[in-house]
């Protein structure tokens, strides 16, 4: 066939000179794939011209897309603090820029500056940790789930774990409590039932082959009405009654009390520690607001035999997240909590919110309809769950164009909202105070 002798060879297409810069091993890949295309297209006449111009474009485009970045920066108008969709909480840039430093040069990650030897990872974080909460020791794995299944494989493997029947949750990604216990060797006995525990239900299950006590927040939804389970303080009390280990999985652990009274049914890291557990879990990356790590903290013969653990080397952190981590707790240390974004944005005052959501109204009246309002969000995350804070937010309308056109375009934009009561909602507990110019300029590109 003429067509398929037409076809550009390989080694003379990719030395095209729209190609100067390029790589020419991916130039090449590309190539091979869509001249393959072409000729498959040829043979079943779907063409009947061949233009090289095109495919040189084709070859671009598919390097384009290929080299560029997935991970992108977004605008979180929807309210919500600690998004797990959208990276959770926002890290302080400070305290990435010391981690960069660190990252960028040799330093002491297992070096002992005094003795002049082999050091530990995990001494930058102890020493913080234990000023802060008064723990013996502590750990860091690269999440709290990591966190939890290495504290049962450690002291539960082939015994019995007692758990009240209204804690076996399933969080994101379908991490269920049993599932994980089941894995990590431990023996799982449930207590109680789905609404109400008892401590007795503790006490009359412990037996010779009983290992733990063990607590779990239920991150991701509540139990209402006709419901009771045991405070931690209880549990750890009969847990020393009885030679066994307390543990407490937090899943999102707060370092101070939360604002709109949310901490009368979410203790704080530091009212748990009052009771001196044996083992306490939390994630860095929620209500902490730092990095994505799962940090445990206890009695220090515990934590010993934790490092002792193989799994450990397996779930350790490395140096960018104990510098991010060792700056945030620094913050916390030193009373800098405006350091903590997630802080920051959790108690910015509604007075400040309505004033920046007037802000961008202002900037944007003449090309849409724009409204301020009250509103309520959510903290997010796995966190005090079904317990709303208020706010403040624009709702967006635009001639006939539906709620589902507007946030689709937004999005497309990487401004991501929230419908509300058949509106588009921009909720400003999220929005930076820097971000309102860019959001305006989004709204004029888009509507106009």
């Amino acid at each position: 066939m003429i067509l398929l002798k037409s076809i550009p060879k390989i080694d003379k297409f990719i030395n095209n000179k729209a190609f100067d810069g390029f790589s020419k091993e991916l130039i090449t890949k590309i190539s091979k794939k869509i001249i393959e295309n072409l000729r498959k297209d040829i043979l079943e006449n779907k063409i009947d011209s061949i233009n090289e111009d095109i495919l040189v474009f084709q070859v671009i485009e598919d390097y384009n897309n290929l080299i560029e970045p997935s991970l992108q920066t977004l605008i979180n108008a929807t309210g919500i603090i600690v998004h797990t969709n959208l990276g959770r909480s926002l890290i302080n840039k400070k305290s990435l820029e010391k981690a960069i430093q660190i990252a960028t040069s040799y330093n002491n990650l297992e070096y002992d500056l005094i003795e002049g030897k082999r050091g530990e990872r995990y001494s930058h974080i102890v020493k913080t940790l234990q000023n802060l909460t008064g723990c013996e020791d502590a750990i860091v794995v690269n999440n709290n789930a990591s966190a939890v299944f290495l504290i049962l494989n450690t002291f539960t493997k082939n015994k019995e774990v007692l758990v009240s029947r209204g804690e076996l949750v399933e969080i994101g990604g379908s991490f269920r409590v049993p599932e994980v216990m089941a894995q990590s060797g431990a023996i799982l006995k449930e207590i109680g039932t789905t609404n109400k525990t008892h401590l007795a239900d503790y006490e009359n299950a412990i037996n010779e082959n009983t290992s733990m006590l063990m607590k779990v927040h239920k991150s991701n939804y509540s139990i209402e009405g006709f419901s009771s389970d045991v405070d931690f303080e209880d549990i750890v009390k009969t847990a020393q009654q009885n030679s066994v280990i307390d543990y407490y999985d937090m899943g999102s652990g707060h370092m101070i009390d939360l604002p709109f009274n949310l901490s009368q049914k979410e203790p704080s890291i530091l009212e748990i520690m009052k009771y001196k557990p044996s083992l306490l879990s939390f994630s860095g990356d929620k209500l902490l607001g730092s990095v994505q790590a799962g940090i445990i903290i206890g009695k220090k013969e515990l934590i010993s035999k934790i490092k002792k653990n193989q799994l450990l080397r397996m779930l350790r952190v490395d140096k960018i997240t104990l510098s991010i981590l060792e700056d945030n707790l620094n913050s916390y240390l030193k009373n800098d909590l405006d350091d903590i974004p997630t802080l920051k944005m959790l108690f910015t005052s509604l007075e400040t919110l309505e004033n920046r959501a007037n802000s961008l109204k202002e900037k944007i009246d003449t090309i849409c309809t724009a409204q301020v309002l009250e509103t309520q969000t959510l903290i997010g995350g796995g966190t005090t769950p079904n317990r709303k804070i208020p706010s403040f937010g624009v709702t967006i309308s635009y001639k006939d164009f539906k709620p589902n056109k507007i946030e689709k375009l937004f999005r497309q934009n990487n401004l991501i909202c929230r419908i509300e009561n058949e509106k588009v909602l921009l909720d400003f507990r999220t929005i930076q105070e820097n971000e309102i110019e860019q959001i305006a300029k989004i709204i004029t590109k888009v509507f106009n």
